[in-house]
């Protein structure tokens, strides 16, 4: 397949709620909500801390550091856009913060990846829009 016949990669839609994900994404910042009444850090997106059950959220910088908890290599095809990808991992990351993220490992063989290793966010872009991976630290 040549440039001109390539599929594009499907992006997120950022809508009002994950706005301010978004912008600070673009900074290469990570930002995750936080209750402001337990402290704790959520992740994805909620109206709600799934501690405490306050309503009370606002949006906090993180330090994007975290240890794998998990991953799988993907040998199977979902998307024709990621031809060139598989086979690919798909990595639970455990963030210093507390919550869990789905992601990517870049940078590193997927022989590489394993449980326990400690990684950093990074952040690359899809058609305009910053996507979260992760790179080993």
């Amino acid at each position: 397949m040549n440039n001109q016949d390539q599929i594009p990669r499907p992006a997120p839609i950022v809508d009002e709620s994950s706005q301010p994900f978004f912008d600070a994404a673009a900074d290469a910042v990570l930002l995750l909500q936080r209750c402001n009444l337990c402290q704790a850090y959520l992740w994805p997106l909620r109206e709600v801390c799934t501690e405490c059950l306050s309503t009370d959220l606002s949006w906090a910088p993180a330090t994007g550091n975290g240890s794998v908890h998990s991953f799988v290599i993907m040998h199977r095809l979902f998307h024709p856009a990621f031809q060139e990808d598989v086979p690919y991992n798909l990595t639970v990351v455990e963030l210093d913060e507390g919550p869990r993220v789905t992601s990517i490992i870049k940078g590193i063989s997927n022989e590489e990846i394993k449980v326990g290793m400690r990684v950093s966010a990074n952040w690359h872009d899809v058609n305009g829009t910053p996507l979260l991976h992760f790179e080993a630290s």
